[in-house]
Order: structure tokens, then sequence, then C-alpha cells
């Protein structure tokens, strides 16, 4: 048997960013802090200083995860624990909007007083929206905040594939994205991992445990209905349950991984935990502290004291064929039903956003302008909705004033298309499921498959019909532009 391992091994996200390949999550401060509890700042930061004498001293947390920065302050505060200083993830999740320099920094200045730092180890940008640019800015201008010291490094939390690879061919440094990655939920080893191999991306997978279910407390156990799930955590993960084939498809993932876990003596946290850091574009999966209440660092640490082979990966593997994979990509359970979260439906909160676009009344028809130059200069709308329809112009992937996205990469072009031409719909009252048909003007036809592919992606639903051709000339530096009819009618 291995000798048991006295602290988690360490791995290098990021040049200077070496963490434990177990974080601490405090998402569930927030939980605790319910009915207007709050922690007490110091007495948190000794829990958290018990954990980093452990090895395990990176924590993640967020600005809404309570008084979790905070607390992580205070400990960052004391210095050096066991010869190393803690490092502090955080995340910025604003709402969509624009985002300007001065917005952007004022999240950022925002942790960085609850932190107590000068220089944030890792901020985490979450964007609600796609149909809303503005994380683009965003992301720029946290570079921008990066190569000033503000920041030491930059990352996403809930990007899709799509959106995570358009940051990077756009330019901006990301260092990790942080997703949901378990047994239970297997998205993240698609088309997700392919994108962060390309570009040295390190994923953070979070809901590995999928919020306590998968452990030996529920093998065997009956459904206890969610009514009897009591914490946010639960309620997430009883969600993701039902998603994957219910509870007898989730029963046979507990089985398996319990049959694995007695062959080598550890639990089935174990087994989950170690399927997860064996994915290949995994840095470090990110375990929740109830801080006060209960800790598992001695058993979390058994998960490096074994291997998985090929007998166990096969019984794992029947198991999934029991399942059926979560829908959509990494993040997609906060943006689109079946929305996966503590909250369940979340489109109240969605259609309260703000739309990048608005809608004008003209002519006895209804438009929409996105601000470009050449829309009154040529005489045309970025889309027009004449009774039940609405026809959106050719589109290209123009930001701002006239900025090109992704130079050179059909791909990423095609998804900022998709996602202006989601917004035009938006601003006239449609989406995405509305649309009927399609046209997909190429310069070079041989880009026609990361191009037809975004586009199925994005219309996974609705299926329009579809005309894809490769030109002679785009207008500028172009290597795509769509057009699509909408129809508001339904059969």
């Amino acid at each position: 048997m291995a000798r048991p391992s006295a602290a988690p091994p360490r791995i290098a996200l990021a040049p200077g960013l070496e963490i434990p390949r177990l974080v601490t999550g405090l998402w569930q401060v927030a939980d605790l802090e319910r009915g207007g509890r709050t922690l007490d700042p110091e007495r948190g930061a000794d829990a958290l200083a018990d954990y980093a004498a452990a090895g395990f001293d990176a924590f993640d947390m967020a600005d809404h995860y309570g008084s979790a920065e905070i607390v992580a302050g205070r400990l960052l505060a004391r210095g050096s624990v066991g010869g190393r200083r803690p490092t502090a993830f955080t995340k910025w999740c604003p709402e969509p909007g624009p985002m300007t320099a001065a917005t952007v920094r004022a999240g950022v200045d925002r942790a960085r007083q609850r932190l107590g730092v000068e220089r944030i180890d890792l901020m985490q940008f979450h964007w609600w929206t796609y149909a809303h640019p503005g994380y683009l800015d965003a992301m720029h201008e946290l570079a921008r905040l990066r190569d000033a010291g503000a920041i030491a490094h930059l990352g996403t939390t809930n990007f899709d594939a799509d959106h995570l690879h358009l940051l990077l061919r756009d330019g901006v440094p990301v260092a990790t994205n942080q997703v949901c990655f378990s047994l239970l939920d297997r998205r993240a080893a698609d088309d997700m991992t392919a994108v962060c191999l390309a570009d040295g991306v390190k994923l953070l997978a979070y809901g590995t445990l999928a919020g306590g279910f998968l452990s030996e407390r529920w093998l065997g156990k009956p459904d206890p209905g969610a009514a009897a799930i009591g914490d946010w955590s639960k309620m997430k993960y009883r969600r993701f349950i039902d998603a994957a084939g219910g509870w007898d498809a989730f029963q046979a993932i507990l089985a398996a991984a319990d049959a694995i876990a007695k062959r080598h003596g550890v639990s089935i946290a174990n087994v989950a935990t170690r399927w997860v850091l064996d994915q290949p574009a995994v840095g470090a999966v990110i375990v929740g502290a109830r801080l006060g209440e209960r800790e598992h660092r001695a058993d979390n640490l058994r998960c490096f004291d074994f291997a998985l082979d090929a007998e166990d990966h096969a019984r794992l593997d029947a198991a999934f064929a029991r399942t059926r994979r979560i829908p959509g990509d990494c993040g997609d359970e906060y943006r689109k039903p079946p929305f996966l979260t503590a909250a369940g439906d979340l489109s109240h909160h969605l259609q309260g956003q703000s739309l990048p676009y608005a809608a004008t009344r003209a002519g006895g028809r209804t438009r929409v302008d996105t601000g470009s130059v050449w829309e009154p200069l040529c005489g045309y709308s970025r889309a027009v909705k004449a009774g039940s329809r609405i026809l959106v112009s050719g589109t290209t992937a123009t930001h701002g004033a006239g900025r090109i996205v992704c130079p050179g990469d059909p791909r990423g072009q095609a998804v900022y298309i998709l996602d202006k031409i989601s917004a035009s719909l938006a601003a006239l009252g449609g989406g995405p499921d509305d649309v009927v048909r399609t046209r997909i003007y190429l310069r070079d036809a041989d880009h026609w498959e990361p191009v037809g592919r975004a586009h199925g992606r994005h219309f996974a639903t609705a299926r329009p019909a579809n005309t894809l051709l490769e030109v002679s000339r785009l207008v500028g530096d172009y290597l795509v532009e769509m057009e699509a009819e909408a129809d508001l009618v339904r059969d």
C-alpha cells in the first residue's frame, strides 16, 4: 500500500502560481451566513490557518460568498503559514452592462480592499449572458490591470468552450477556468479540455463531490426528494442528479465508485476526486469547507495514495453508460434551461438584465441599430422586425467602434457574430429558437467546420434552414459573415 500523503501535492497553474491540487472552497460561507448571521472574521481566519498549516493553503472565494473575502483577508494579514504565504482566488461577477475602465477598476479595488492586498493572486471573471459583449471590454481591462500589478493572474469561471476560445484568440491571457466537473457532470472532458490543452489553460474543478452526494452516506439509499434537501449545495446537485438520469442512474455511479473504493481501501469521495484530478486539463479540485463545523482533510488526502487502473475505468464507464450527459456546455446551467442551480429557474434574473442594443420604432417597423458608423451611412439597420418576422443583416465580428474580434480565427469570429445576432433578436423580442433561416459567408471554404460547429451549438434546438457559401471577398479583414431570419409565430 502506498505511503499516506502528509500534504497535497502541488502544481504550477501558471508561472508564479503554485498551489496544492486540493483547493479549499469558501462558497459555503454564504450558506453559513444565511438569516443574517455573520462569521467572526478572526475565528474564521483561525480555521483557514489550520487548513494552510496542513498544506491546504489555497482558498477560493467570490464577491458574493458572504464575508469570505474578509475572512481570507484576515488570514493573509497574518503572513506566512508553515513557510508559505496562503493564496487567495476570488471572483468578480458583475451584472451585464457597459464595462468601462472605471467600472472594472472599482470591482477589482473592492476585492483588494476586502482581501487587504495590493495584488490579487487570481481574479476570476463570471459573465451572465454572452449576448452582451461587455465581457470582452471587462477582460481586456482586467488584463491591463494585471499588467499594472493589481492582479497577478486572470481566470474565468463558468465560461463555455466557445467563449474561452474566443477570449484566448482575442489576446486575453487566461490562466484558468473554473467549471463543474465530476463523475456526474463530465461536460468539461469534451471540447473544454481540447481548448484548454491547446493554450495551456488549467481547469479548477468544483462540484467534484456533488455537494456531498458522492459519498457512502447516499449509497443504496432511497431518493430523498428535493424537499428533504437542506443546504444550498445539495439543492443544486440534486438537480444535476435528475438531469443525469435520476436517482437510479446516480446509484449506478455510486455503486461503481464504492466497488473501486473497497478495492483500494479508500472512500467514494477519494475515487470521485481522483478521477477528476486525472483529467488532462485539470489543475486542481476545489473542495468546500464549512468553517467551524467539520473538515475532511485527512480523508481528502487519501485520493493521492492510489491510482485508478483500467479495471476501475471500465467499471466507471459502464456506470456512465446508464446516465445522460448533462445538457449543454460548462456554465450553461446559469444561462439557459434546465438551470441547474440552487435557486432553480434563473430566467427572471436573466430577463431583467440590460441588453446591448435598443429597439426603435420608425415607419411602421421596429429596428435595432448597434451604433456602427456604417448603419446610417449605408442606410441599413442591424435588424428589422416586420410583423412576426425579424431580419438580421449580414453581421461580422466587429466590436465597439470597429475592432475586429479574434483576427485570423474563424471559430472565435463565428461565436462573436452569433452572440451579436442573438442580442439583436432579443432587442426585438426574439431569440435563437425563433430563427428559421441563416446564411453563412466564408472567405475560405476550408473554415466550414469550426464555423459550422459553432453555428450548430448555437442553434442546436432551432435547427434553422441554412446556406453556407465561400465568397471571393468580404469587406475588411473578416473571415466570416452571417445573416439570420426569425419568425415569432410558431406552429
